[in-house]
């Protein structure tokens, strides 16, 4: 048997969000509390919190996905330097997952960070 590893070639991302972290956060625990509760759980790499969201697997996105191609309809990120586990404010909280060791998301942070509005 022959095994075949084939990497993705591209990530073509259609809407691409900043938000400043803290504003952020906060409309993350809001979101969380209008929607019953829990702790949402967010991305880390390379000094982004990011989220994305996905296309459904329609019969055209799962060509794509088939040419090497993956598509995200959107990104929201914000620039955070320091990685935490978890953030606690007045209302919530939301836990972090780093991800640095997936190439594919420390290759869309690095660009994210050329990208923002908000690095200082």
């Amino acid at each position: 048997m022959e095994i075949i590893i084939e990497p993705w070639k591209q990530l073509v991302i259609h809407e691409v969000l900043e938000q400043r972290f803290e504003d952020w956060i906060t409309q993350i625990i809001a979101g969380a509390r209008s929607a019953g509760g829990g702790i949402p759980t967010i991305f880390w790499a390379g000094g982004v919190a990011f989220h994305f969201a996905t296309f459904p697997d329609t019969e055209a996105i799962v060509q794509e996905k088939l040419k090497g191609r993956i598509h995200y309809s959107s990104v929201t990120f914000a620039i955070k330097e320091k990685f935490d586990k978890q953030i606690i404010r007045e209302g919530g909280a939301v836990n972090f997952t780093d991800v640095s060791h997936n190439e594919i998301f420390s290759s869309l942070t690095d660009k994210l960070k050329t990208q923002s509005k908000f690095r200082t």
